[in-house]
């Protein structure tokens, strides 16, 4: 179900990465255990943009483990295969690149400096690698020479830094622009904030000054069509970056596009509406894992998500967290009242785990200089072992 209201223009070109275009210039952030295939095919059927695989680790990657192959996996009508990558070693990310391009696995690479996850913030990786800048340098440097073999084209998503104390996004993005990427999305929250209080979009604006030669890509708090619009006035971003506003929610796309056609109408779904969407999202992630039981678990996770504001009931919502099969997922939406309308407001706004402040977990020693130290290196062997992922 559609509404009419007070059409909002995003006046944007295409977005150029590169040889490609991306002709509505959205971007889905990459979200673990979110962004697979079936998510990916769900969103498309909504709307244009970029869709970006779940993070998979460059050791696993050029390693060739069946996990790290199954994240990097696209649908046949994917028209870019986009992949993100996740490293702290320049040696590895540059294996997985070259594999990468050699077997025309991917259109596009993104690479993460944004991670705020303690596991991998730990190991030095995500908003922590940035404060090294010579890592920093040697992986973006090693990752756009690979790619370049295939004509890949290379981007680097990061937040403002590790804390108010410890900023790199503006020197890190220059350095990023210099070794040759085709653009720069930036998160506009430090580490240390995770997804707590409001993203800072004056830090967005700031970058977009400094870097006036490729696309910046503005991140954090678009929760509605009209939300993007407000960055892309404020900022002057070239394009947005949409993750925790679309989650339960992917008729966010379509809003966005008709935002960038100059068109009223918004999806406003009542709860049949909702059912069936969330249903086809549990039959797309049962084809993804090639496992009803695999398939079904993943769906329980979206559940409060797509019903967020709907006046569905705890102990339905409950039975839904722990189904075990598409049969019985059908017959727990059947319970619903189908008969109700879209709820409105309480629909609308932040959605996901927003916490609290944390205190950034990273390695010993490893903000006392910005370059990287000997033991430090060595104490990297270990950080690119888990697959990532969902």
């Amino acid at each position: 179900m559609t509404t009419e209201t007070v059409p909002t223009q995003l006046s944007l070109p295409p977005l150029r990465l590169g040889r490609l275009t991306v002709d509505v210039p959205v971007v889905l952030a990459p979200m673990a255990g979110v962004t697979n295939r079936a998510f990916r095919r769900l969103c498309r059927e909504y709307g244009g943009g970029l869709y970006v695989t779940e993070m998979v680790t460059a050791r696993a990657l050029a390693e060739r483990r069946p996990d790290s192959l199954r994240i990097i996996e696209h649908d046949d009508d994917e028209k870019i295969r986009s992949i993100q990558i996740y490293g702290v070693d320049a040696v590895n990310v540059g294996r997985a690149i070259r594999m990468v391009a050699e077997e025309d696995r991917a259109d596009h690479i993104d690479l993460n400096f944004g991670c705020p996850v303690p596991k991998v913030m730990k190991n030095g990786g995500g908003s922590a690698l940035p404060w090294k800048t010579d890592l920093f340098e040697a992986i973006v440097t090693t990752a756009v020479r690979e790619a370049s073999r295939a004509d890949i084209p290379v981007t680097v998503k990061m937040r403002k830094g590790i804390d108010e104390d410890h900023m790199t996004f503006l020197d890190a993005a220059k350095t990023a622009r210099d070794a040759g990427v085709a653009a720069i999305a930036l998160h506009g929250r430090t580490a240390a904030q995770h997804y707590s209080g409001q993203a800072d979009w004056d830090a967005i604006a700031q970058l977009r000054g400094a870097i006036e030669d490729i696309p910046v890509l503005g991140n954090g708090d678009i929760w509605s069509a009209e939300d993007a619009a407000r960055m892309v006035e404020q900022t002057g971003v070239d394009g947005v970056v949409i993750g925790r506003g679309c989650q339960g929610r992917p008729w966010l796309f379509g809003d966005l596009q008709a935002a960038f056609e100059g068109r009223a109408d918004r999806f406003r779904p009542g709860v049949a509406e909702v059912a069936d969407i969330i249903y086809r999202h549990a039959e797309l992630l049962v084809d993804t894992f090639h496992d009803e039981h695999r398939g079904m678990r993943e769906i329980r996770k979206h559940i409060a998500w797509y019903f967020k504001g709907y006046p569905v009931g705890g102990q339905l919502r409950a039975s839904m967290a722990q189904v075990s099969t598409l049969e019985e997922f059908r017959d727990l939406l059947n319970q619903l009242d189908l008969s109700l309308p879209y709820p409105g407001a309480d629909v609308e706004g932040p959605r996901g785990r927003a916490g609290s402040p944390k205190k950034p977990h990273v390695p010993d020693g490893w903000l006392n200089s910005r370059i990287l130290g000997d033991a430090e290196r060595l104490g990297l062997a270990d950080a690119e072992l888990d697959i990532s992922g969902g």
